[in-house]
Parts: C-alpha cells; sequence; structure tokens
C-alpha cells in the first residue's frame, strides 16, 4: 500500500476544493479517471447492497441535450467528465441475492452461517420499507458515493461540482433509463478549474468547529 497523506494535506486538499463553477475543456488523464472512477465502485453502502448504477456521459450531443434541464449550468458540458448517479427504482430479494452470493463465493463462507445476514437485509430494505422509503434509502446511498467521488478527486488535485440543479425526470429519459430500474437523482461534473473562474479565490465559509461538532 502506497504511504497515505499526511493529515495537513489532507486538509490542504479539502481547503482547495471548491464547487468549481467554470470548468476548462481539458480532459483527465487516463490514469487520474480510472482511479476517480474506481473510487466510485468502491464507495461504502448500507448493507453493502449499493443500491445503485454511476452513468459516465462522455457524448457531447447527450450533454448538450442535459444542459437545458440543468438551468444551463456550463459545467455539465465543459467539464472532463460528467457522472450522473441513479439509484434502483426498487430493492428486490434479487438484488439482497446476488450481494449475498457474492460475498459468500468471493469470501469462501458459509450461506449457511450468513443466511441470518441475509435475512437482516430483507427485513430492513425489502421487506421494511414501502416503495418511497426504499427511494429515499438508496438516495441517501448515492449521497455516500458523490461524497466519495468528490474527496477523492479532491486527493488527486481534481475539481468537481455537484450538480443538485437537475431535473432528475429529464436527466432519466435522456438517458433513456425509464423503465430500467434506475433513476436520475444527482449528477457531478469532474474536470479542471478555469483560470478565470472568480469562485477560486473566494474564501471557503464554514461554521466553526465549536457549532458543528459535539463531544460527548
Amino acid at each position: 500500500m502506497n504511504a497515505a497523506l499526511t493529515p495537513a494535506q489532507l486538509l490542504a486538499s479539502l481547503e482547495w476544493r471548491y464547487a468549481t463553477k467554470a470548468f476548462d475543456t481539458r480532459k483527465l488523464p487516463d490514469a487520474t479517471w480510472a482511479a476517480l472512477e474506481e473510487s466510485l465502485r468502491l464507495t461504502p453502502s448500507s448493507y453493502g447492497l449499493q443500491p445503485w448504477k454511476f452513468f459516465i456521459v462522455s457524448d457531447p450531443a447527450v450533454r448538450a441535450k442535459l444542459r437545458p434541464v440543468s438551468w444551463n449550468q456550463t459545467q455539465v458540458t465543459d467539464a472532463s467528465h460528467l457522472v450522473v448517479f441513479a439509484r434502483r427504482t426498487e430493492i428486490t430479494e434479487k438484488d439482497v441475492n446476488d450481494f449475498f452470493n457474492q460475498m459468500v463465493s468471493e469470501r469462501n463462507a458459509d450461506a449457511t452461517k450468513l443466511e441470518p445476514y441475509r435475512q437482516m437485509m430483507l427485513g430492513g430494505v425489502v421487506n421494511g420499507k414501502d416503495a418511497a422509503g426504499q427511494k429515499e434509502w438508496a438516495a441517501r446511498q448515492l449521497y455516500i458515493a458523490l461524497g466519495q467521488l468528490m474527496g477523492a478527486a479532491a486527493a488527486l488535485a481534481v475539481d468537481t461540482c455537484a450538480l443538485e440543479g437537475i431535473d432528475p425526470a429529464a436527466y432519466t429519459e435522456i438517458l433513456g433509463l425509464k423503465g430500467s430500474g434506475y433513476e436520475v437523482v444527482v449528477a457531478c461534473a469532474v474536470g479542471y478549474r478555469a483560470a478565470d473562474d472568480k469562485y477560486a479565490a473566494m474564501k471557503k465559509i464554514r461554521f466553526p468547529a465549536t457549532r458543528v461538532i459535539g463531544r460527548v
């Protein structure tokens, strides 16, 4: 394993990042993007169920269609990469079984000993939540992935901008996801900041630790 970032380096990368409003058109190196894409795949999720799919939109024509349903934000078309985060529209027993069977296989585990965990997943998500509850739960998992991507990008000196100012239903339609079992929740532009983005030099505004961190 490579040497970890020092605490100072980690904090410097997080201070450096901001919600980039203007991207230039430089493309990320292939190795850099591959690492960020893998960071998405490695995102943790509740129970490990991964109720998501990440769509990397590279086609300029598709990105041009998405921009008008994104408050005409230039990041949609200008950034090196556009990631669209979609949740499962329904969490089924098959979803649980697919994860469970992979876990048993890859860990060479005894399925009978792990059966209580499968039942817990079924009770907690499949049978324990109605349709609205499942969607809300899946959306929370997506935001874990969004945060992981943005943090990983900052560590590699890559800029990001989370895009909640989008029409998820329009995105779902434009990307041809209707009936696929997935629907869009949020997006993220990834790339390099434009030299003239005035927001890059603005002071980061955060409440003091005494307000947002409690100790028990």
